[in-house]
């Protein structure tokens, strides 16, 4: 029985196939998308010159026929038989059989790829051990939550940006939501925002983000239909990424993307498919640039990072530590796997927030609709952090599971949002924010009542174009002011209109939060939440290893009295 010719995949962009008389070579390998084509380029030429009519044309010997065809086409691949039949002078019956084989193999090797890459994608997800599983749970079922996760993330490597980082850690968190918040960073060149997010994103576990450094237009249409449901999406630059900014709002908003695309079937016909891509998704992205991309800010929590010289030195510090060897590295590794480990032991479960109706946001806020679902969704984020904590309920009509959110969860986010509510509530961007009030510090540390551009820019240190941006908009909004000028001066002196505004706005937002909080305290009269049907996690397991400590215990007392009444007996 004559031996079957199998292919050789040992080089996926060239397989091979060999016959006595011809060999076959598959350029470029297989695409493994769109099972109803198998588009290839085949290499043919002779494989034994020894044969006798190939001795006779030694010119035929040297040939080698190409041809891009689909597999599943008849007439390609019967034009492709006479073609290789005539030039070669073999018969066609041969190469039938050759190309039918092939293609059957080739149709095997397509679908065991795409199972590998399937398993393969599979096992990028994290199997946690008992043990690991009991310490994240264990983290997740103690006290003050929110404070220890933040001290945790600094330990992890991330200096200072103590509001900023657990704010991007529990907005990461919500992309398990059916509603995920998003955050733009915005700050100057080289204050690190790319570095923040990336240390953060590092408590993420990897099989739930997706880095991005530049993308095409239609990149996002052709992910698989699932394939960034409950993703974390990171954007190093903005600018990077400008292409995708339209169908990343679109995700955002309507959480799925769709595009209708034209092909050509097997038969050579046009037609029309739609791509589907389904999130929700939870979008993070950098930029200088506050007012270019404002249609993703709004949709996005704003965060400005810490410019000031403290933080200077807590880096610089921390950097010279780090070079001296006084770092342990392997702590914050460890570190870093039990908050990814939290992430993962994080279940789907229903929020309700009784207290919804009783909330409302400062007059102050501009584009309260939008920035009144951000405040809803980031108090259910909350919410869903505390889950271990939190007791399970059951909807008395459909008996589906879920959480309610406490007046503590309330308290937790508005203390974390009053800056994000503050920065929503200003007129002036985050930048020129930064600037005036650097402004205010110099001019009353100094004991000055006015200034000029030249004094404020060598005394701030501020690039000169920025600070003609930030004094245009001081001006236009009436924060500042121009002054009469001395006699025979060319320089135009300024002062500020009210040095108190940004800390009145201020308290006005805190009063707001804190007076609905305190109704809602008085009214309610918040008890701490108990799970009564189960005890927490970490209880359990404390309980299960005190009761099996027992039971041994017992074990052994009882057979220490059968061996001494044995030996009184005796």
């Amino acid at each position: 029985m004559e031996e079957k010719v199998k292919i050789n995949t040992s080089n996926p962009e060239s397989i091979t196939y060999t016959t006595e008389e011809l060999s076959f070579t598959i350029l470029g390998g297989i695409k493994l998308e769109g099972l109803d084509r198998l588009r290839v380029t085949l290499k043919i030429e002779v494989a034994n010159r020894k044969f006798k009519h190939y001795l006779n044309n030694p010119d035929i010997a040297d040939l080698a026929l190409r041809q891009n065809l689909d597999l599943y086409n008849d007439t390609q691949v019967e034009k492709l038989i006479r073609r290789t039949a005539e030039r070669l002078e073999v018969g066609s019956t041969a190469i039938a059989k050759a190309i039918a084989d092939i293609t059957n193999q080739l149709e095997v090797y397509r679908l065991q790829q795409i199972e590998a890459n399937t398993h393969q994608t599979a096992a990028l997800k994290k199997i946690l051990t008992n043990e690991e599983t009991e310490a994240a749970k264990e983290f997740l079922s103690e006290p003050n939550l929110i404070q220890r996760t933040c001290e945790y993330i600094g330990k992890s490597g991330v200096i200072g940006e103590e509001l900023n980082r657990i704010l991007m850690y529990i907005i990461f968190t919500s992309r398990k939501l059916s509603h995920p918040l998003h955050i733009v960073s915005l700050g100057s060149s080289g204050t690190g925002k790319t570095h923040l997010q990336e240390k953060v994103s590092e408590l993420i576990p990897d099989e739930d983000k997706l880095e991005i450094t530049t993308l095409s237009e239609n990149a996002f249409y052709y992910f698989g239909q699932r394939e960034l449901s409950h993703k974390l999406i990171l954007i190093e630059d903005l600018d990077g990424a400008i292409n995708v900014l339209f169908p990343l709002r679109e995700l955002q908003s309507k959480k799925r993307i769709s595009k209708t695309v034209t092909f050509k079937d097997t038969r050579g016909i046009t037609k029309t498919i739609t791509l589907t891509v389904e999130g929700p998704v939870s979008v993070a992205g950098c930029t200088t640039r506050e007012r270019i991309y404002e249609d993703n800010a709004n949709r996005s929590f704003l965060i400005y990072l810490d410019e000031s010289s403290e933080q200077d030195n807590k880096i610089m510090q921390y950097q010279r530590e780090l070079a001296a060897g006084l770092i342990n590295t392997d702590e914050q590794e460890k570190i870093k796997q039990l908050l990814q480990n939290t992430q993962r032991v994080l279940q789907n479960i229903k929020i309700v927030n009784p207290y919804a109706t009783q909330l409302q946001l400062p007059k102050e806020v501009f584009k309260p609709r939008r920035t009144n679902k951000h405040y809803l969704d980031f108090i259910e984020a909350i919410t869903f952090y505390h889950q271990y904590q939190r007791e399970q309920k059951a909807d008395e009509n459909t008996g589906e599971i879920y959480i309610e959110t406490t007046i503590e969860d309330i308290e937790e986010a508005n203390k974390l949002m009053k800056e994000i509510l503050l920065r929503k509530a200003d007129e002036l961007s985050g930048a020129c924010r930064n600037y005036f009030e650097a402004l205010k510090q110099w001019l009353q540390t100094e004991k000055k009542s006015s200034f000029t551009n030249y004094e404020a820019r060598m005394a701030l240190r501020e690039n000169h174009s920025n600070q003609k941006r930030y004094m245009l908009q001081l001006q236009l909004g009436h924060f500042v002011k121009q002054v009469k000028q001395k006699e025979k001066s060319k320089t135009h002196h300024y002062e500020i209109v009210s040095a108190e505004e940004y800390k009145q706005l201020k308290n006005r937002i805190g009063t707001v939060l804190d007076e609905i909080l305190q109704q809602l305290k008085t009214v309610h009269q918040s008890k701490p939440v108990q799970n009564k049907n189960e005890l927490s996690t970490i209880s359990k397991i404390k309980e299960k290893k005190k009761s099996s400590k027992s039971s041994q215990k017992d074990n052994e007392d009882l057979k220490n009295n059968d061996t001494q009444e044995s030996e009184a007996a005796e």
